[in-house]
């Protein structure tokens, strides 16, 4: 089969306009590091559009009808967008579902302490990430902080040119020796990853308190708390933190408001610090944390903004969790989305459980999610006649899995049939790969899991060069078809099971 690189199909116009939507999406990468981040920039855009909150019409006396567009978010990680299409639900839906989660690390439950001089955050890295690639690199700190009275800290430090960035250390080459030996994958071992946030003590001598009393000076809350703290390990005779730690305390009591017992109910991720960037000389391609998957819910949030004439209610799930297996309340496999499919048929007045039933399996989904894109220095690794390049347009995967497709969704041939349709007319460049060679490894997405509502699923979207390296690149023209892709599928699909 012939392959068509999508830069020479396109004319001046949307090469400008390629260019146009990768700034859009470096600017929402910048502001969308967490699932979180992602949520918030996302519902600031799509109520811009005129989305409004599905909740706040369910006790409400409207009903929904063709061309409303509603949303909903659960657990502040998790949206689903809905846009009501000119046929009943029970029809089925057109369906473009992403995920917003990427490999990181997360910070413990009870991480902070000192040892050697330096104060840490103790980790627990986040889905497949090669540990040795997040040593000695910038780092910053994101994520929230819920205090025991309900109000919640935000954290964003290490982005701006003015923060501070953190880091965790490796040994220096010239101690290496044993450390190079070892396999890639035991270099750099879990308990290993802890990041270092300060190395200068606390220093508040009894004359300079004494001073301060005298004048009718105060300590800071910070220093007073972390004072108070020093005290109480002191009575207790188990002084197990030291200067710099109790520094680090001052500085998170004066500056953030939270103490480091909050630290049980936070949700902190370490991710690489800076912006999104164009790479290369022609600018031909984006270099950035986060692009699986963030590079597929852009573009489907942006579709179903600009999809027209809608005969199928249109539909965009954009959920966490998929990089450690989809679980949780804010992952795939939970109830959310279906729920919210429910509410939503119960305010167009034409709920019951049956049609339900029927809308799922009649609908239709591109489960948007990336695949690897062909690298020379690593040929090895890919079966050149089904791989993606990098330019080459959208890419579908017939199934993903490993090793004898285990864990696959495989979607349907007529299925396939009726997109390559669409695809064809609308002049939508695509590709069609596989993850590697067959027994090279492999992987999964949310496809297999809605399929178990009988609708026919494929995966569909950008390739990556660097997947799950702390740093992606992509290609503009693949991001650009994608979105073309989608808007295409959103439109346009119309297969219904027989």
């Amino acid at each position: 089969m012939n392959r068509k690189n999508t830069w020479t199909g396109y004319s001046q116009k949307q090469m400008k306009e390629a260019d146009r939507f990768a700034e859009d999406y470096k600017a929402f990468l910048d502001s969308a590091k967490t699932e979180r981040e992602a949520i918030d920039s996302i519902v600031n855009e799509i109520e811009k559009s005129g989305y409004v909150e599905l909740s706040s019409l369910i006790n409400g006396k409207k009903k929904l009808q063709k061309g409303d567009k509603v949303y909903s978010v659960w657990m502040n990680k998790s949206v689903v967008m809905f846009r009501i299409g000119s046929e009943p639900m029970e029809n089925g839906m057109n369906i473009l579902g992403a995920h917003i989660d990427s490999p990181r690390l997360d910070v413990k439950q009870n991480p902070l302490y000192e040892d050697g001089g330096f104060a840490y955050l103790d980790t627990h890295y986040y889905g497949g990430i090669k540990k040795y690639q997040y040593v000695a690199l910038p780092l910053a700190l994101h994520g929230v902080v819920v205090r025991k009275d309900g109000t919640t800290v935000q954290l964003n430090v290490g982005e701006d040119e003015d923060d501070p960035v953190f880091f965790v250390s490796d040994l220096l080459i010239h101690l290496a020796q044993e450390q190079m030996g070892k396999k890639a994958s035991e270099v750099i071992e879990g308990e290993a990853l802890d990041l270092i946030i300060g190395n200068k003590p606390l220093i508040i001598d009894n004359s300079e308190k004494e001073k301060a009393e005298k004048k009718n000076e105060k300590l800071t809350a910070g220093q007073q708390y972390a004072m108070d703290a020093e005290k109480a390990e002191s009575d207790e005779k188990k002084k197990v933190s030291g200067a710099v730690k109790r520094g680090i305390m001052a500085i998170l009591k004066d500056n953030y408001g939270f103490e480091e017992d909050d630290f049980i109910s936070a949700e902190l991720e370490i991710v690489p610090a800076g912006k999104a960037r164009d790479a290369g000389f022609d600018r031909s391609m984006v270099f950035a944390y986060g692009q699986d998957d963030r590079v597929c819910a852009y573009p489907s949030m942006r579709a179903i903004l600009a999809a027209e004439n809608l005969r199928r209610t249109a539909c965009c799930i954009l959920v966490d969790k998929e990089e450690i297996g989809s679980v949780g309340a804010t992952g795939m496999q939970s109830h959310f989305f279906e729920n919210a499919v429910a509410e939503v048929m119960n305010l167009m007045g034409d709920y019951n459980d049956i049609k339900l039933r029927r809308c799922l399996a009649n609908s239709s989904m591109l489960s948007s999610d990336v695949s690897s894109a062909y690298d020379p220095n690593y040929a090895s690794a890919f079966e050149r006649k089904n791989v993606a390049f990098l330019g080459g347009g959208m890419v579908f995967n017939k199934f993903t899995g490993s090793r004898g497709k285990y864990s696959s969704n495989d979607a349907n041939a007529e299925y396939i049939a009726h997109i390559r349709n669409i695809f064809d007319q609308e002049k939508i460049n695509f590709q069609t790969a596989e993850l590697g060679k067959v027994d090279v490894g492999g992987g999964g997405t949310i496809a297999y899991i809605l399929a178990l509502y009988g609708m026919n699923v494929i995966d569909s979207g950008v390739p990556v060069l660097n997947m799950h390296a702390p740093w992606e690149a992509t290609s503009k023209a693949d991001i650009y078809e994608v979105l073309r892709g989608y808007i295409a599928f959103l439109e346009n699909a119309a297969f219904r099971n027989e």
